[in-house]
């Protein structure tokens, strides 16, 4: 695996252990996630860096490895050119439910290379 690609690869990684980390206090609670502006726009940032990680990944190399890449970079392009449709509800279920599996398919890639 290209240099790049790993490195992109751990920028995914780290994106979600920041995600991981802002949102560990809320223990799954949507209406506080709600009510923390700063969390949301932190977790929002960090799902843009995740998709552009992985619209950098998928223009070099085809992965089979991920469930949701294109969505992912879809997620990433909404966020920045359509701000103003992003839901709380979207990015709560993003964090809960694909980042977990994100981050096992990302270190199964790694671990692989």
């Amino acid at each position: 695996m290209e240099v790049e690609i790993k490195a992109w690869l751990y920028d995914v990684l780290n994106a979600i252990h920041e995600i991981e980390s802002f949102t560990t206090d809320l223990k799954e609670d949507f209406k506080a996630f709600q009510n923390d502006l700063k969390t949301r726009r932190a977790v929002e940032r960090n799902i843009e860096i995740i998709g552009e990680a992985m619209n950098r990944v998928l223009q070099r190399i085809e992965i089979n490895n991920f469930s949701n890449a294109r969505k992912i970079v879809d997620t990433r392009n909404r966020i920045i050119h359509g701000y103003d449709s992003v839901s709380d509800e979207i990015v709560w279920s993003i964090v809960i439910v694909h980042l977990p599996i994100l981050k096992i398919e990302t270190e199964i890639l790694l671990s692989e290379h």
